[in-house]
């Protein structure tokens, strides 16, 4: 008589088990949900806070207070994921999240009750900074404990499939904010969407609360950790300041884990906020023709992903992220001549194009930049790595789009900038080790880690 398969044997396999599946659908759903209440605010800062937070302000400067507010959140992101970080290597990545998603959802929900600046004057933008900042906090404790439920858990030869569903949630995210604003926006008149039609988007993020209660019920800690855990309590060799750790140790791949982001974030952050705002302001474009373009690029652009988390399960992490960081340098002018034709097919091209080359860097990261770290300090170091990317290059990057367009009338320099970001992700990619190498992955019993050489490759 055969014995039934045991976990363990079905890990070894590459079957997933139930739990497995449970924690792909909390990931996705979670990470997707949690994405939304980041990226609405994104939206609404392009087109409805410059009137009802700044009305005062001329129409161009609305935009630039806006995008100011909206960089708060990623200013705020690093604090998040250096609490988070220490609290996840020492207590547990679920517990993080958690709270994480419940912040998220409170923060987002009171920034839909906010009043206006014309109910209470300048108190308004300074609760809604306030309230963005709580979105950066609890989205910079977020990424890292998602990413890593979902890669420590997974079989070793899943690790770069399994992390795409904390990655595809960005997509998700960006696909629900923008059909809930053109389902709102279409559904009244224009000045019942400005005086309260933009907040429902807002209270819908109370749906966070029962996801953060299923995790919370129904999700094991990662089976890394869990047993990281145990081996403590043998041992007694807990890190006791494990972001200090990773800063002190690993400060060279920390910073060049961010630089793989560099590429990737800016373009996207081009692509969902500043294009958006530069279309309906400066090409006259209507708003719900722009919104819409992104809905079918969004859903294209989580299949890419997933699609990049497999290849790089097959053929090693830094392919993939290199053949997406040259596609991001070699679009970044065609990019903005298409935009620049007020053509909305070549705007749909343009960033249809940009988001292959971004979700194809993007995919593999979540497995990647965990790999590039030991299980004791890994939430700290990746949290740090993607949160200090979010401060330098995402929040910012709608503000200096807008603030060039501004200054010098021409794309030009956008376009040098994304060229620019995307030559930092090559150059890092190309720098760094490669953690799921031909021998780990033509090995059915080896996982993919961190390299011998921590971070650095041996030429």
């Amino acid at each position: 008589m055969t014995s039934p398969p045991t976990q363990s044997t079905r890990e070894q396999a590459g079957k997933r088990t139930p739990g497995q599946r449970r924690m792909l659908f909390a990931g996705l759903i979670g990470s997707s949900i949690e994405w939304y209440d980041f990226f609405i605010y994104g939206t609404a800062a392009a087109l409805v806070f410059p009137a009802v937070f700044f009305p005062q302000a001329s129409a161009m400067t609305g935009v630039l207070l806006s995008f100011s507010t909206f960089w708060a959140g990623f200013v705020a992101r690093p604090l998040g994921g250096v609490i988070a970080g220490h609290l996840g290597d020492r207590h547990g990545r679920k517990k993080v999240v958690v709270a994480s998603l419940v912040a998220m959802g409170l923060g987002t929900f009171l920034i839909g009750c906010l009043p206006g600046a014309g109910t209470i004057g300048v108190l308004a933008p300074i609760l809604l900074v306030a309230l963005r900042f709580v979105q950066g906090v609890a989205c910079g404790a977020q990424w890292g404990g998602i990413v890593l439920l979902l890669t420590e858990s997974a079989s070793p030869k899943r690790k770069g499939f399994a992390g795409t569903f904390g990655q595809m949630g960005v997509s998700f995210g960006v696909f629900i904010g923008n059909a809930a604003f053109l389902v709102v926006a279409r559904t009244m008149s224009e000045s019942a969407f400005l005086s309260w039609g933009w907040r429902v988007p807002f209270l819908a993020s109370a749906l966070m609360f029962p996801v953060a209660l299923y995790i919370q019920a129904k999700v094991e800690d990662s089976r890394e950790f869990r047993e990281l855990a145990a081996a403590r309590k043998s041992q007694d060799d807990v890190v006791r300041a494990p972001v200090s750790e990773a800063i002190r140790n690993h400060w060279r791949t920390i910073l060049l884990a961010a630089g793989l982001l560099a590429g990737t974030n800016a373009l996207f952050y081009i692509g969902i906020a500043g294009v958006v705002s530069y279309a309906t302001t400066a090409l006259h474009l209507s708003r719900d023709a722009i919104l819409s373009i992104s809905l079918p690029i969004a859903l294209v652009s989580a299949v890419v992903v997933l699609w990049a988390g497999r290849l790089s399960d097959r053929f090693g992490r830094r392919p993939v992220v290199l053949a997406g960081a040259a596609l991001i340098v070699v679009w970044a002018f065609p990019y903005f001549w298409l935009v620049d034709t007020g053509s909305l097919t070549a705007i749909a091209v343009a960033v249809a194009v940009g988001s292959l080359g971004q979700s194809l860097t993007y995919g593999p990261l979540a497995a990647y930049i965990g790999e590039l770290l030991a299980p004791g300090i890994r939430y700290s170091g990746v949290s740090l790595a993607y949160q200090l990317a979010s401060v330098t290059v995402s929040g910012g990057t709608p503000f200096i789009m807008t603030a060039i367009i501004s200054e010098t009338g021409s794309t030009a320099l956008v376009s040098a900038y994304i060229a620019a970001m995307g030559l930092i992700t090559l150059v890092c990619a190309w720098v760094l080790a490669e953690t799921n190498p031909a021998a780990v992955r033509a090995d059915p019993h080896a996982v993919p880690g961190p390299p011998a050489r921590p971070g650095v490759r041996t030429v």
